[in-house]
């Protein structure tokens, strides 16, 4: 039963590999917002991910559109993260979100109290980042 027509938006999470899920859900998707830990293997990962939605759009999902590009687990104060970052820039600066997810402990604890972190530590620097997220996703979509 397509149930497209009673929702403004779905979101579906998948696992951080290119399995079968994945590639189903990249298949009867409008775009996909890719979370990217700023690590180095986290980069190689990036051009196998952006050929598989080119497939993709070949064989299953002509429209599917990168929305855009999340950095998460950032460290603005480590070295590697800015060599992620600045490699990332030149080759997808224009599918960056403004604002990266920054690593804290406030983050990292807040499943294991079973609350989203906007509940766990509303005022925090993580919770204010994925609000500034959200808005800038509001306005992409």
């Amino acid at each position: 039963m397509p149930i497209r027509g009673d929702y403004d938006y779905i979101l579906i999470d998948c696992p951080p590999s290119l399995g079968m899920l994945t590639v189903k859900a990249l298949s009867v998707s409008d775009g996909v917002v890719i979370p990217m830990q700023c690590e180095f293997y986290s980069l190689e990962g990036m051009s196998q991910l952006f050929n598989t939605i080119k497939k993709i759009r070949q064989l299953f999902n002509p429209s599917l559109q990168v929305v855009g590009i999340l950095l998460t687990m950032y460290n603005g104060r480590l070295t590697l993260t800015g060599q992620v970052v600045a490699e990332l820039k030149k080759y997808y600066a224009d599918q960056l979100f403004r604002v990266p997810i920054s690593r804290t402990v406030r983050l990292s604890e807040a499943p294991s109290y079973g609350a989203p972190i906007c509940y766990h530590d509303p005022y925090g620097k993580g919770a204010l980042e994925y609000a500034a997220v959200a808005k800038e996703l509001m306005m992409r979509i």
